[in-house]
């Protein structure tokens, strides 16, 4: 693994004054904290990614509701809460 990096003038005086700030005491944290970043977003694209191919799969394979259906569900939902409210 490479112990530096290249990261333009830009990024370099970002990162040099995130340490001089205080709020992280080394470069080293900052490009640790950066990559972390990275893992978690690119975990959480993963994940939609997934949940897209299931979306796809549940459409291909007719496990679907009409928009009237939907709005059908959410009607009687709300409206046995809103009886509950009154009661």
């Amino acid at each position: 693994m490479a112990d530096s990096a290249n990261l333009g003038k830009h990024f370099d005086d970002y990162v040099d004054e995130l340490v001089k700030s205080g709020r992280y005491e080394t470069r080293d944290d900052v490009l640790r904290e950066g990559v972390r970043l990275i893992e978690v977003r690119e975990r959480r694209l993963a994940e939609l990614d997934a949940e897209l191919a299931q979306g796809i799969a549940d459409v291909e394979a007719g496990r679907v509701h009409t928009a009237d259906e939907v709005l059908e569900f959410f009607e009687e939902k709300y409206a046995a809460l809103n009886k509950g409210r009154n009661a």
